[in-house]
Order: C-alpha cells, then structure tokens, then sequence
C-alpha cells in the first residue's frame, strides 16, 4: 500500500525515479579505420530491447542525426548513429561531402563493411536483444541501408527516407532478409524513373517484402528543414511528408518488434 508521510501539515508522496536519456560518442573500428557514432539509450532498461541503426546523409554525423537517435531511445529504443566515413572526418559544406559520399557510392563493398561494423557495434551493446534490430538512413543514409539488406544482414526491417534507390548488383536483392520501407518524395527528380522501376523488379525477383510510399508534392530531402522550401531546386522540406514518413516508420517498427512503442 503507498504510504504518505504527514510533516507539519505537509503530505510527501515518495519521489518515483524518472528514466533519463544516456548519451555518448563511441569508438569502434572497420578493419584498421577508427569510426565514432552516437549512442542513445534510456538507463532505466531491464530488459533488452530493439536496437534501431541510424544512417545520416552524407554530411556524416552530426546535430541533427544525434537528434534522430534521441528520439528513438525516447521512444524505448537502443539507438546508434554510425559513422561511415572515419573519425573526424566531417564534410563541411555540400562539395566536400559529394567528394566522400562518392567513395562509397562507387565502392559498395566498402559501404557494406562500414555499415556492418556499425551494426556489429550496436548488437554489442547488453541492453539490445540482437535477434531484434531494424535500419534507418536518410539520402545517402537511405543508400547505405539498402546496402545492408542487399549484403544479406540480419536486420527485421529497414526503412529509406528519400534514399537512392539504384543497385551495382541488382541480383543481391534475393539476399535481403528483412522487410523494407521506403519513403519517397513523388517528384524527386534525383532518382530516376528507371531506378524506381529497376529496383522494384530487384524486389519483385527477390521475393522481399517491401511497401514504397510516395509523398505527393514533395522532393529530394523532405525531412531536412535546412534544405529550405525551394522545390525549384530539388530538395526542399515538406512538413507534411516528414510527419506522415516518421508516422509511417513507426507503425512499420510495431510491425517488425511485434510490439507497441514502450510508455
């Protein structure tokens, strides 16, 4: 029974602990090359939990990917920003991060080890359940994901916000595990209506689960506030399109965990 101490007139009810966010830049490592993510995690976890992999866009990671993760950690989730790139390599305009994102791009064997090194990182973590991770990325981020299913990772699902859809090795789609969730702006004029078409026959031939959701009036980037609202210039924010694509992610995470969001 809860009790109440009764102190000159005053009553004090016993203070309930309330979970804090823990936060902390990691280190680890892909074959020599020193990487650093983001962690966010809740302390007040019992159990283990689903891990959610957190791929920015290629301005690498920074504020607002550090941002995402907290959100998933809020939401009862162990999250990791991974880093792709390499410690401290951070692009500091658009030219530069072209430059690096190329790397990768053209490399998708590299890009592969990368994001597997950062799931490997994440399924080290005691409070996540292994047998229960999902993937996240945005515009490059979105690449990289896809990635990782094509290399056969056993992730539940993965989800690309405005990602390039494009494959060097359209027959690894029959490697992909998980289900996928990808969000698109409908008049993104970056991915190419042969892409769109190209791999969703990769899929098709792979006999993947996927949805694909098109956002009308939207463009490249319509989750990046700093895009702007220009669609003249092919990414631009779209507030509608971020809210409906991170409700959409969210029931696509209730799906694969089998589970409501923890309170």
């Amino acid at each position: 029974m809860r009790t109440a101490l009764v102190l000159l007139g005053i009553i004090v009810w016993p203070v309930m602990a309330c979970a804090q966010l823990q936060t902390s830049m990691v280190e680890y490592a892909d074959r020599g090359t020193v990487l650093e993510g983001y962690l966010a995690e809740k302390t007040d976890l019992h159990e283990k939990r689903p891990g959610v992999l957190v791929i920015p866009d290629w301005m690498g990671v920074r504020e607002p990917y550090k941002r995402i993760a907290d959100k998933m950690a809020e939401m009862g989730y162990v999250a990791l920003t991974a880093d792709i790139y390499g410690k401290g390599v951070r692009p500091s305009n658009n030219q530069e991060a072209a430059a690096e994102a190329t790397k990768y791009k053209t490399d998708r064997k590299l890009l592969r080890e990368r994001v597997l090194a950062g799931l490997a990182e994440l399924k080290k973590n005691p409070n996540v359940d292994p047998n229960r991770i999902a993937a996240i990325g945005y515009c490059f981020g979105g690449t990289t994901v896809l990635e990782l299913a094509r290399s056969g990772a056993p992730v539940l699902g993965v989800v690309s916000f405005h990602g390039g859809l494009d494959s060097l090795s359209p027959e690894d789609g029959k490697n992909i595990r998980g289900k996928l969730l990808v969000l698109h702006g409908a008049d993104d004029p970056f991915v190419q209506p042969k892409d769109i078409a190209e791999f969703q026959e990769e899929l098709r031939k792979g006999n993947v689960d996927w949805q694909m959701v098109y956002y009308g009036d939207a463009v490249h980037s319509f989750t990046q506030q700093k895009a702007g609202t220009d669609k003249s210039k092919g990414n631009a924010y779209n507030e509608k399109a971020d809210k409906r694509s991170w409700e959409a992610m969210r029931q696509f995470f209730r799906e694969i965990f089998s589970e409501e969001e923890p309170k």
